[in-house]
């Protein structure tokens, strides 16, 4: 699998902001390989509906079919990228562009929200309790400070994704990292 899909086509983000196909693309990154019908299964669709946005996904090239998992009857798919990301900065030149990094910022936040929902503190050991949960900080920032705190988030979360490989604790660890500038109120 690809590290990263890099888009500069708004035609290519809308393609991947639609909900179905953004949970769908999710779901072959964090499970592996699966049929329209596994798919459909989990996401309560029918295969005839995710096989469509599959193909579509395809068609954008966020996904493949899987050489090593044939089943006979169905086509498993596999996600070819780890993560997917865009020039905010350059996809704003057009309203097409703007409208499809708009869209993507909420679904990522619906999944957040979702995430949150899904949590619940009585399935986990008291560790994961602990660990688990989200903070929010204020701090003034120019826009290269905020550029290196998620250049410097992303390292620190390979470096220990890769120290940690393989520990009998360790589970699939959804993680945001993110900052928008807030308006003052006299900007407002």
């Amino acid at each position: 699998m690809e590290d990263r899909y890099r888009i500069s086509d708004p035609q290519v983000l809308k393609a991947v902001a639609h909900p179905l196909r953004a949970r769908l693309l999710g779901l072959l990154r964090a499970d592996g390989p699966a049929t329209a019908s596994e798919l459909g299964r989990k996401v309560a669709e029918s295969s005839g509906s995710t096989s469509y946005h599959l193909r579509e996904l395809f068609r954008h090239g966020f996904i493949e079919e899987d050489p090593d998992r044939r089943d006979g009857r169905e086509r498993r798919w596999r996600a070819r990228h780890r993560y997917t990301s865009w020039n905010s900065r350059e996809l704003y030149g057009t309203a097409e562009g703007r409208e499809a990094v708009r869209v993507l910022r909420l679904r990522q936040a619906d999944h957040l929200a979702r995430a949150i929902e899904e949590f619940d503190e009585g399935e986990w050991a008291p560790e994961w309790v602990e660990a688990a949960g989200m903070s929010d900080h204020v701090h003034e920032l120019p826009p290269a400070a905020l550029a290196e705190f998620a250049a410097r988030a992303e390292e620190l979360l390979a470096e220990l994704a890769a120290r940690h490989a393989g520990e009998p604790e360790a589970r699939q660890v959804y993680i945001w990292v993110g900052g928008f500038p807030r308006k003052r109120e006299e900007e407002a």
